[in-house]
């Protein structure tokens, strides 16, 4: 088996048909099987796959487990040389698929490869940036990057057909080497939610494997379907998860600076919150909601 490609689904039945639509629509030239890790849905989605898609792998979950846990349901299952982790809400492009492996096949030093990421409507969106350190964070949390980039890539000067080197690659569409996976290890599952792809490439870039920005492939990304049904609580999944990162690759010191950084940032937010009530009525319910996990963040930062 060529390409094992791996899809976890959390209610979002009739965007994963879509998913499903546009895999089987561009199907590579070479053996390929898809997975779908369904984590309890609510929705439909496991009946969906099973009657709409008959020819699809499909692992059911009495519960949610995650996001690490359920790619590494599928891919210890799987037999792919490469692994394709796609998220549900995307879309593939045509090509696309055929792209990554050829470039897998041609580049045998390659860890990993990302495609480009397109917004619905057809703009670049982020599909990459730089690994984490304590002042990217602390230049992302306070949008210094409107002053000088540093915290992310410049990724709207870049060729759009030219590959490049990067740190981190997106779980929305990230193809793995198994034999690297064999080496470094699948996701870890201390992660529910977010930073799990990061500590991956972190692991790979560490074992002397390179990470590539195929922007020739292409894939559309809705994002956050999922999360967006949960925005409290992934909200404060995602900053759990960048602090786990930091304690297991960084150490205990830089966790508790990045504790620091994130307290000062939050306070920073909640200080400013009052100027919502200027904006207009949807901004101003959008931005109050997010000063509201801010302080849900503040609340319980202690115990992460």
């Amino acid at each position: 088996m060529k390409l094992s490609i791996v899809i976890v689904s959390w209610n979002t039945c009739a965007l994963m048909r879509d998913c499903l639509d546009s895999v089987f629509a561009c199907s590579p030239r070479c053996e390929f099987d898809v997975w779908v890790v369904d984590n309890a849905s609510s929705d439909g989605s496991a009946t969906m796959v099973r009657s709409q898609f008959p020819q699809v792998r499909l692992i059911e979950n009495r519960d949610n487990v995650g996001f690490a846990q359920a790619n590494n349901q599928a891919i210890q299952e799987s037999e792919g040389e490469y692994v394709l982790l796609l998220n549900s809400d995307t879309k593939v492009k045509s090509g696309a698929l055929e792209t990554l492996v050829a470039f897998m096949d041609s580049h045998s030093e390659a860890g990993a490869a990302g495609a480009r990421l397109l917004n619905p409507d057809g703009t670049l969106q982020t599909s990459c940036y730089p690994a984490p350190t304590l002042s990217r964070e602390l230049w992302r949390l306070f949008h210094l990057d409107a002053l000088r980039l540093h915290g992310s890539y410049n990724m709207a000067d870049w060729n759009q057909n030219e590959v490049r080197a990067v740190d981190v690659l997106l779980g929305a569409c990230l193809m793995l080497r198994r034999q690297v996976l064999d080496q470094v290890g699948w996701l870890d599952g201390d992660y529910f939610m977010y930073s799990e792809e990061v500590d991956l490439c972190y692991r790979m870039q560490q074992a002397g494997w390179p990470l590539y920005w195929a922007p020739t492939a292409e894939i559309i990304h809705y994002g956050g379907q999922s999360t967006r049904q949960v925005a409290t609580d992934m909200f404060l999944r995602l900053y759990q998860g960048k602090l786990l990162y930091f304690r297991k690759n960084h150490g205990r010191t830089a966790a508790q600076i990045y504790k620091l950084i994130l307290l000062a940032a939050s306070l920073a937010r909640l200080v400013l919150s009052p100027i919502a009530w200027l904006a207009q009525p949807s901004q101003r319910q959008q931005q109050l909601a997010l000063a509201s996990r801010y302080w849900q963040l503040v609340m319980t930062l202690a115990t992460f």
